[in-house]
């Protein structure tokens, strides 16, 4: 495996209109759309600058009711090893929420979510 230096990749937040949001961050900031998941409980947009990290918006599809106020959204990073990074997490006493594994709708990378010391969602996502 490539020596992959690790990078922070994202931030997602949740949302109550994905089109809303998305027309709000492209109109006053000047993001563009990166591109778009629709996964089996929510849909996402990633919007960038064309440099750097991104923002993800995230729109829960399962009807249920979401406290997008509080949620804190979470954090993404690119990973070489997402289950080396999820056991060494959990080394230091962090909680993995969901052990890394392949995501079809991701062409199979492996993606996985551990909480920080505070409760803070990240996830990780295979470089």
């Amino acid at each position: 495996m490539a020596d992959i230096t690790p990078r922070f990749g994202a931030a997602g937040v949740g949302v109550s209109d994905l089109r809303r949001s998305t027309d709000f961050y492209t109109e006053v900031f000047g993001m563009t759309v990166v591109t778009t998941f629709t996964l089996p409980d929510m849909e996402e947009i990633i919007l960038s600058f064309g440099r750097g990290a991104a923002l993800v918006l995230m729109c829960h599809t399962d009807g249920s009711a979401h406290d997008l106020a509080n949620t804190g959204g979470k954090l993404v990073f690119y990973v070489a090893d997402p289950v080396a990074t999820a056991q060494a997490a959990r080394e230091r006493g962090a909680e993995v929420v969901r052990e890394p594994t392949p995501i079809p709708e991701f062409n199979n990378t492996v993606v996985g979510f551990v909480k920080d010391p505070d409760g803070h969602l990240l996830e990780l996502l295979q470089a």
